[in-house]
């Protein structure tokens, strides 16, 4: 089952489109059509049940999260397109790369014109999202202000990714593969970005939502060259989410509350490895009432976070959009990239948590109805 993007990325959409405000009306359509990309299809032989996947010159375990314990090597790379125009601020340059056959990944590098060597950030955006928000170039524009490079690409078992993946397929129901062959991307993608000699590999941060958030914490705890991370609404608590995310589909929500695939994603769990990540630097936004990310699974994130990690609670949708409309969501993460940043430091759960109340306004129940709070941060980003 294919999933449709969601109310809260929906809303998210929105915020960015609000951030590049700064942007001229012809960047904000895209003139950067992406011609189709010839892909692998021989398909590697299946194990998702062990966490591996096995052919003659291929072995993954999704289970083993060092990219350098399993054995991956790069077989092409081919620069699929590159747009330079001297009248943007940026040049964007989309990668065809393969090292898993039949799962060959787009990965675009946008950088900012004139700079030598930037620092730069990976976007991980959640499952179902695609690529498209990378061609656009509003958004290009707005990721390389400051000076900053933008890293962009989509997990496994997502959007173009599931092309040549059985119909019956998708990111929840083969779940260890889309964390741990995403989190082996993550480290692979770097190694190729390191291999350009293009940008500052000692100054590198990662921007994940939702399960690009969970992902890129698994990826943080493995991989010291991720200095900073910038979470918002991860995913995590597998038991927890499992039962009770509303965006799980009912009949994946059969196969994952079985004891076999939960055993099998047990050590996948960011919550395990959150107190872990090698970052210098975190920040957690956990956005409430996301039935998506249930609020009991968000707290069980915050009681695990590692004591530098920046907590900011917000009552609902609505209320985060004062808090990142206007180019403020990645003033964060480019803060603490800058050459002259210190590492954080450590501090009480309460003194490094704020919260700030809901916007929505609640039925006479007591209760925030269903999609309003996306729709009424959708309406305060328009302002």
């Amino acid at each position: 089952m294919r999933r449709s993007i969601d109310r809260y990325s929906m809303l998210l959409l929105v915020v960015m489109i609000q951030c590049t405000t700064f942007a001229s009306r012809s960047q904000c359509q895209s003139t950067w059509d992406s011609p189709s990309v010839t892909k692998a299809k021989e398909p590697a032989a299946a194990g998702a049940k062990s966490g591996k996947k096995t052919s003659a010159t291929y072995d993954e375990d999704f289970t083993v999260l060092p990219v350098s314990q399993n054995k991956l090597k790069l077989e092409l790379a081919v620069l699929g397109e590159k747009n330079d125009d001297a009248n943007k601020p940026f040049i964007r340059e989309r990668y065809h790369l393969e090292w898993r056959p039949g799962d060959a990944i787009d990965v675009y590098i946008v950088k900012p014109r004139k700079v030598e060597k930037p620092p730069a950030v990976i976007y991980l955006y959640s499952y179902p999202q695609d690529t498209e928000r990378f061609k656009q170039d509003a958004w290009c524009s707005y990721a390389v202000g400051d000076g900053f490079a933008a890293i962009g690409f989509v997990s496994a078992l997502t959007a173009h990714r599931l092309e040549y993946r059985a119909p019956r397929e998708d990111f929840f129901n083969q779940l260890p593969e889309s964390l741990g062959a995403t989190v082996h991307d993550v480290q692979m993608i770097l190694d190729f970005v390191a291999s350009l000699g293009q940008l500052d590999m000692n100054r590198i941060g990662m921007f994940g939502q939702g399960s690009g958030g969970g992902i890129a914490i698994l990826a943080s705890a493995v991989d010291a060259r991720i200095k900073a991370l910038d979470l918002l609404t991860p995913w995590g608590d597998w038991p927890d989410f499992i039962e009770h995310s509303t965006f799980v589909p009912s009949e994946d929500r059969l196969v994952m509350n079985t004891r076999e695939f939960r055993a099998s994603v047990a050590g996948l769990d960011p919550v395990k490895w959150f107190p872990r990540v090698k970052a210098e630097s975190v920040r957690m936004q956990n956005v409430r009432s996301d039935h998506h990310m249930p609020d009991q699974c968000q707290e069980r994130m915050e009681d695990t976070a590692p004591p530098i990690t920046e907590i900011e609670q917000f009552g609902d949708a609505a209320a985060l959009v004062p808090a990142a409309a206007n180019g403020k969501l990645l003033e964060w993460i480019k803060s603490r990239l800058q050459a002259d940043a210190k590492p954080q430091l450590a501090q009480d759960k309460a003194q490094r948590t704020h919260f700030h109340p809901a916007k929505t306004p609640k039925n006479p129940l007591g209760e925030v109805p269903a999609g309003d709070a996306a729709a009424s941060g959708a309406a305060q980003a328009k302002q």
